[in-house]
């Protein structure tokens, strides 16, 4: 396509209209059915990067594009012609595959104040210096407002107007590969947001057979589903081929309802492995889950016998142990957790999952699947102290720093970047950010904008919040007070905290140990009353003293090597009893 304007084919799936226009920069024009394609229409006509349409069905309002990409005037604003040959890439880009990776998730829109793709590029630096492999970017779908955290998408394919649009997305992934990063982008297949969703006027894209938290559920089994599902595929190819996006992050797959003998999640994954032998490089998909089957990341086999084939998913067992180890938290779900949680920690990091058909009290029924830790690489499960939904859906988006002390920090870090899993971190956990993150939105529609901040408030109220306290996700402010303070890593305790973790990512790449896939060889003791735990990789201990006063831990390694340490110590004697100070770690390394 190029910049004078050339044929572009314009099509759209409309299976129940019976007249269907393309809107060209004002003008429209008849399109035919595709004899060949039921429910399809086409038509050609000049355009070129930029150009102005959308679709008018049996004489109604002109509609979006389903698969625009790009809604230069929000998602309710006509879509425009992108010509992804015209972005000039840099070298080529080999990829950089999740074993072995450190994840970083990010928002854009609160990563800095200005909230844009561009700004958060600048910043590409710091991860470097950090030693993370890939920045997980939470969703960029259009959605109307500027700020949002992003789950209320409506265009699947198009990147938000006020984070920069699609070449601002291509100068981030550019970037990111400039510095050896690869890049995950976190998608939404399971719901569309409640303001400026057009797909049900096209088809039947929704369907109640099922429902959601969200309502009506994406239509994967029903009549029509074969190009549901086609449109979601290609929306992942998309992302993968025309951005050179490394990763996609699956949010919440267990919302997405399908009863065909082909789940979604399999034919989705074999597109994308397929996509990955044709480019040359390492794509992967990473499955946010409450299901705890390990069925999930197991590799797809012969005629279905094998599992659904996703590459990752994230572990919320190992956040929710890590967390009342921590925090001495024991509400809603952390209460199974918090029973023995040095227990739960350890049986966590030997066998994948703290559920694994055990009962639950949160939900009243047993509860997941064990692992099988034979055919399951521990690198398959993804392991975090805090993410955007474990700060932001607490009332206040109070982060771990509010409340627990460097000491404290220190420990989670060392437990998360030791442990067996792929670990994550959220933007700032790396320096203890003060900065709260806090759900925010910008809705148009005001019923909306009262209906979300009513239900907000609610919600919290039911666990004794006082309604005053809930900030106001409307609120402008609420966004601002969740924008990271770049200033903050250049002092103390933040840049202490800061070094900790520089030291931890720097120790994970140089032990081989660290990243042994095999969860069997794990190893943990523990004392439960006195706080602490020992966590053998390999020659490695991570020795963590979890309580407010001097520990005697046994590191079951004589004469042990300190190779780092959050408060200074002494290595081991010939008993292995090793003395760490109050709330600290140390790595150590077995002699001989």
């Amino acid at each position: 396509m190029g910049d004078e304007g050339t044929a572009v084919r314009f099509e759209v799936w409309a299976p129940h209209a019976e007249r269907v226009d393309l809107v060209l920069e004002g003008t429209a024009r008849a399109m035919a059915r595709d004899e060949e394609r039921p429910g399809w229409w086409a038509v050609a006509a000049e355009g070129s990067d930029g150009t102005r349409y959308g679709f008018s069905l049996d004489g109604g309002p002109t509609l979006p594009d389903p698969r625009s990409a790009r809604q230069p005037e929000g998602p309710d604003g006509p879509s425009a012609v992108v010509d992804h040959g015209r972005y000039a890439w840099r070298e080529p880009w080999a990829g950089r595959a999740l074993r072995d990776a450190v994840l970083y998730e990010l928002h854009v829109g609160t990563y800095t104040e200005e909230g844009t793709l561009d700004a958060a590029a600048e910043r590409l630096g710091h991860l470097a210096e950090l030693g993370v492999s890939h920045v997980e970017l939470m969703p960029l779908c259009p959605f109307p407002g500027r700020h949002g955290w992003g789950y209320e998408g409506v265009s699947l394919w198009a990147v938000h107007e006020p984070y920069g649009g699609p070449e601002a997305l291509k100068r981030f992934v550019d970037a990111a590969h400039a510095h050896g990063l690869g890049v995950v982008l976190d998608v939404v297949h399971n719901h569309l947001g409640p303001s400026g969703n057009h797909l049900p006027a096209f088809g039947p894209y929704f369907t109640e057979t099922h429902h959601t938290p969200w309502g009506a559920a994406v239509n994967l089994d029903a009549p029509g589903s074969d190009e549901v599902r086609a449109y979601l595929v290609g929306s992942a190819l998309a992302w993968l081929r025309d951005y050179r996006i490394d990763a996609l992050r699956l949010d919440a797959v267990h919302a997405l309802r399908d009863t065909r003998a082909l789940h979604f999640l399999e034919e989705l994954t074999a597109a994308v492995d397929g996509l990955s032998e044709e480019l040359g490089r390492p794509l992967a998909l990473i499955a946010e889950s409450d299901l705890n089957d390990p069925r999930l990341i197991t590799p797809r086999g012969s005629g279905g016998s094998g599992g659904l084939g996703l590459h990752a998913q994230w572990n919320d067992d190992f956040h929710h142990c890590l967390h009342t180890v921590l925090t001495g938290e024991s509400q809603g779900y952390y209460a199974d957790f918090a029973v023995a949680p040095l227990a739960a920690l350890a049986k966590t990091l030997t066998h994948g999952f703290f559920h694994d058909g055990t009962h639950s009290s949160f939900r009243g029924r047993g509860h997941g699947r064990p692992v099988d830790r034979a055919r399951t690489p521990a690198h398959r499960l993804v392991g975090y102290a805090q993410t955007h939904d474990q700060i932001g859906n607490r009332a206040q988006g109070d982060r771990l720093s509010a409340t627990l002390s460097p000491g404290l920090l220190a420990c989670g870090a060392a437990l998360t970047l030791t442990a067996p899993f792929t670990p994550m971190l959220f933007m700032g956990e790396e320096w203890a950010a003060g900065t709260p993150w806090q759900f925010f939105t910008d809705h148009t529609d005001q019923e909306l904008a009262q209906a979300v901040r009513r239900g907000r408030r609610r919600e919290f109220a039911a666990h004794n919040w006082a309604e005053d306290d809930i900030p106001d996700p409307q609120d402008p402010a609420t966004r601002a007070r969740s924008c990271l303070d770049w200033s903050e890593p250049r002092r103390e305790p933040h840049a202490r905290v800061l070094t900790w973790y520089r030291e931890l990512i720097a120790l994970r790449r140089a032990r081989a140990d660290l990243t042994d896939p095999d969860l069997a060889a794990v190893r943990v003791t523990y004392d439960e009353a006195a706080r602490w735990c020992v966590v053998r990789r390999g020659d490695l201990r991570i020795a963590v003293n979890l309580s407010g006063a001097d520990a005697v831990v046994l590191s079951g390694a004589p004469h042990a090597r300190v190779l780092t340490a959050w408060q200074p110590v002494a290595a081991p004697g010939a008993d292995g009893a090793l003395r760490l100070p109050a709330e600290s770690c140390a790595v150590l390394v077995a002699s001989g």
